[in-house]
């Protein structure tokens, strides 16, 4: 038979540089192979299996969905999407959610509510805001948020009226936001981007011209939301209240869906035929969804994720230290943390890693990113950085 990589090559379209490995189960936070050989991991599919691979909680939950049925549409409320949505609600600043299959059509849900609001004040309220450096998707809507123009140069004209501001710099701010701004799209955590965070007081001047110009701040939360920055959003660790989050990745524990939580204000302003989705919603995923908030929002979880990263955040810049001609900074909150490296090293190490059992991310050419799953031991968190500083 055919190894899967080459069936992969040969009939999949070639969007992935994948890896050679074929991944035939998952549990915790290991990956194992058809050689035998296990994998620690600390991208968890992209902060997606925030709760590691074959949770038994999630995995119950998604074979009692299944068993009464996997799809209904739209016409039908869906017990465990009114689960979900009530989950959300209850742990948020939101007072209504709406459900998509992904987080770029969760920001393309936010994109036209914002412009209807936008409209709804005057006619020119339309252009939107997001960061240089930002990722916000692939759609046209996404892609054109994000701030970065490699993903746009071979596909323009992208979406019109969006433009970018530097990120963190409140002078840039100024001369851009205007009455005819009718959202900004923010990630507090910048992923892509290189595990970059917002200051505090550029958070606090944008509250204050949202306020003065009347537009909405739309947190990206698709990769720091639920748990991953050590609160359940990453907003939280500042004084504000969003309009709008848009939420997917671990969302589904596994299972592809995306919300859009909205404010009290604003749960009006798409009304019945102004957008939906097929699929979006799925019970199945719903019912996984409600499940992964359940044990995120268990006692004491969340706690344990901050002290988790503290220490691996106190390790790594004790490695660091020791090693200062290869690591510039270590950076970042809750369990997604940046090592930003000098010159290529970052995807020497990675490869390194790989031939050592250790399954790391690069982005941003030279940072490391770590994105292990929030179930992970302190057993295994030594065993990483066992790993890691023998490759240094």
């Amino acid at each position: 038979m055919t190894h899967i990589y080459d069936q992969d090559k040969t009939y999949v379209l070639n969007l992935y540089d994948r890896l050679n490995i074929n991944i035939i189960n998952g549990e915790g936070s290991y990956l194992y192979d058809d050689q035998g050989n296990s994998y620690l991991d600390m991208f968890s599919g992209i902060a997606v299996n925030n709760l590691g691979h074959g949770n038994p909680e999630v995995k119950a939950a998604v074979m009692k969905q299944m068993d009464r049925y996997f799809h209904l549409s739209n016409f039908f409320p869906s017990e465990p999407v009114a689960s979900l949505a009530k989950a959300l609600v209850e742990n948020s600043f939101a007072s209504k959610v709406f459900f998509s299959n992904s987080g770029t059509e969760a920001n393309e849900a936010a994109i036209k509510l914002a412009r209807k609001y936008g409209l709804s004040k005057h006619a020119d309220k339309t252009e939107l805001l997001s960061f240089q450096g930002s990722f916000h998707g692939r759609t046209v809507g996404g892609m054109t948020l994000t701030g970065q123009e490699k993903y746009k140069e071979s596909f323009k004209p992208v979406l019109p009226g969006v433009s970018h501001v530097i990120f963190n710099d409140l002078q840039d701010l100024a001369s851009k936001v205007s009455d005819k701004t009718c959202a900004f799209f923010i990630e507090m955590i910048q992923g892509e981007g290189g595990i970059i965070e917002i200051s505090e007081k550029f958070m606090n001047e944008l509250v204050e011209l949202s306020k003065k110009h009347d537009f909405l701040i739309i947190v990206d939360e698709i990769q720091t939301g639920l748990g991953r920055a050590g609160d359940l959003f990453a907003y939280e660790k500042f004084e504000f209240t969003p309009h709008v989050v848009t939420l997917a990745k671990s969302l589904g524990g596994g299972l592809p869906i995306g919300a859009m939580l909205v404010a009290p204000e604003l749960e009006s302003v798409l009304l019945p035929g102004d957008h939906g989705s097929t699929f979006g919603g799925n019970p199945v995923a719903a019912a996984a969804g409600t499940a992964v908030l359940k044990i995120l929002t268990s006692n004491g979880f969340l706690d344990d994720v901050k002290s988790k990263s503290m220490y691996l955040i106190k390790r790594l810049n004790e490695i660091a230290h020791m090693h200062p001609e290869i690591i510039r900074e270590v950076r970042g909150r809750g369990l997604i943390i940046g090592i930003e490296m000098y010159d290529d090293r970052a995807n020497n190490v990675k490869t390194e890693a790989l031939s050592k059992g250790l399954l790391l991310n690069v982005t941003r050419g030279n940072v490391i990113r770590l994105l292990p799953p929030l179930t992970i031991s302190y057993t295994e968190l030594d065993q990483f950085l066992a790993i890691f500083e023998g490759i240094l």
